[in-house]
């Protein structure tokens, strides 16, 4: 009898042991229906809190904290996810649903080796499971394509906008959207017809999305990884969070808010790609908008990233309407993007949170290079992928990278740099934002119903001279019957 399944045998014992019995026993296996009638409605918070109300009850069931450890991942909660799937693994070390959640948890980071290792343990445990072939099939190609895209780089470091001879490019005459010149030049004619064109589920021609790209990339590469913005005498800066690729409600947001000009310059703070599978066409618009010398500033979010964009959907779209060149560049702009911004040098904007250090100021920010892929641990990481939390302190992210932050730390972060207020987003808010620590943090969350699952709002905010943010809420609108992630090749349902 092997060691894995003496400790199965023993688990099982000990858990019948220390089962609750009778009504008590009723309550839990209700609560955990509950809580999977809501993971399968979409209702991934209300799940957890279901699930978490029968472990209360029920702290021995490896199932209840395999559950929990789905819902988590859901919520894009995988630090969670992943101590739940190790709880039940040490409940019961046979119990294959646990595997799974740790595996996908772990695939989800980025962490293929240590996904390989559970999908590799369920292959054991259940060798004829196709389903589980499948995944460890993809981790072992996504952890081979990790490890030959980081030979590449280190071994050629020429950059594709280098190489790039945009000019040599041909239209094919029955091309029928809008034209650059070979200046480059974008012009608000161009992207209103562009926009419309996108509207249409139609695209502008390869050459001229590489134009405006290496244009950006020339601005972005320009300006510091934290950029001072001013406010307009007689105007406000309007402040969005999280697109995630929902084209329909960027064009939504500039309708009942205006596009960029010079007294409603425009914030976005990253997370453009990514869910939705109009992940293109918004950075597409953001990026002309830019280019053009529009009013706006784009910080960079952690779905701007290579691992991140391969799992969650933008990537398998680039490659499905253009190609890997655009790809590249793509990548190379996202790079560029900066890392935070300082609204009237009052007002912090970043994607994620603030850092593990209580030292951090702006100049240490300013001076992070950014021209790479974000690193596991670090300042850089910690502004893409940080949360706020209730109490004081940090702790462990839920996320699995970065971390959480409480009031104290935003406080002391404020005082020490000079500031009034943290604004950031990275979070699914039901009312599109929601104010924090005492209303010295803001979570402002641009997608309304996520996913097309979530039910929440849409909110953007603005802020004038006087720095009080006032928000703006809307609902999803209607869009073409693509569903989001339509693009992922990922089988594990992330």
């Amino acid at each position: 009898v092997s060691a894995k399944n003496r400790a199965g045998a023993l688990s099982t014992k000990l858990r019948a042991e220390m089962a609750p019995s009778g009504d008590v026993a009723a309550t839990a296996v209700e609560l955990k229906t509950q809580g999977n009638d809501a993971l399968a409605a979409g209702q991934y918070a209300q799940a957890c809190a279901l699930y978490s109300r029968a472990i209360e009850i029920d702290d021995a069931s490896h199932v209840l904290y395999s559950n929990r450890a789905m819902a988590h991942i859901k919520a894009e909660s995988y630090g969670l996810a992943i101590a739940d799937a190790e709880r039940a693994i040490r409940l019961d070390p046979t119990y294959i649903k646990a595997y799974y959640r740790r595996g996908s948890a772990n695939f989800a980071l980025g962490k293929y080796r240590l996904a390989l290792r559970d999908f590799k343990a369920v292959c054991k445990l259940r060798p004829n499971d196709r389903d589980a072939r499948t995944k460890l099939r993809e981790c072992e190609k996504a952890a081979k394509q990790l490890a030959f895209a980081s030979a590449i780089e280190s071994a050629d470091d020429q950059k594709v906008s280098a190489t790039l001879d945009v000019a040599n490019i041909l239209v094919d005459a029955a091309y029928d959207g809008p034209r650059l010149g070979d200046d480059g030049i974008v012009t608000d004619a161009f992207i209103d017809a562009m926009m419309e064109r996108f509207r249409d589920q139609k695209l502008i021609h390869k050459k001229y999305v590489l134009q405006i790209l290496l244009k950006v990339k020339e601005l972005l590469d320009a300006e510091c990884s934290l950029v001072d913005l001013a406010i307009p005498d007689e105007g406000h800066y309007t402040v969005c969070g999280d697109v995630h690729g929902q084209f329909y409600d960027l064009l939504h947001i500039f309708e009942i808010n205006g596009r960029p000009s010079a007294t409603n310059p425009y914030v976005f703070n990253g997370d453009f790609v990514d869910r939705g599978s109009f992940s293109l066409e918004v950075v597409t618009t953001l990026f002309a908008l830019k280019a053009s010398g529009a009013a706006i500033h784009l910080n960079r979010g952690n779905h701007e990233t290579k691992n991140m964009s391969k799992i969650y959907g933008f990537e398998g779209e680039v490659r499905h309407k253009h190609d890997a060149t655009v790809l590249a560049l793509f990548h190379e702009c996202f790079q560029g993007l900066p890392l935070a911004c300082v609204i009237e040098k009052k007002v912090f904007v970043t994607h994620g949170g603030l850092s593990s250090d209580d030292g951090v100021t702006l100049d240490d920010v300013r001076a992070v290079d950014r021209g790479r892929e974000p690193p596991d641990a670090g300042l850089m990481c910690d502004l893409l992928w940080s949360d706020p939390q209730a109490a004081d302190g940090r702790s462990p992210s839920k996320r699995g990278v970065g971390l959480s932050f409480g009031p104290d730390v935003t406080k002391r972060f404020l005082e020490k740099n000079d500031l009034s207020l943290v604004v950031r987003s990275h979070e699914v808010r039901d009312q599109g934002y929601e104010l924090e620590h005492g209303g010295l943090l803001v979570t402002v969350f641009s997608a309304p119903n996520y996913c097309d699952a979530m039910g929440n709002k849409g909110a953007f905010l603005h802020l004038d001279k006087g720095l009080e943010p006032k928000f703006t809420t809307y609902d999803a609108v209607p869009h073409p019957p693509v569903r989001p992630m339509a693009y992922a090749s990922s089988p594990f349902g992330l």
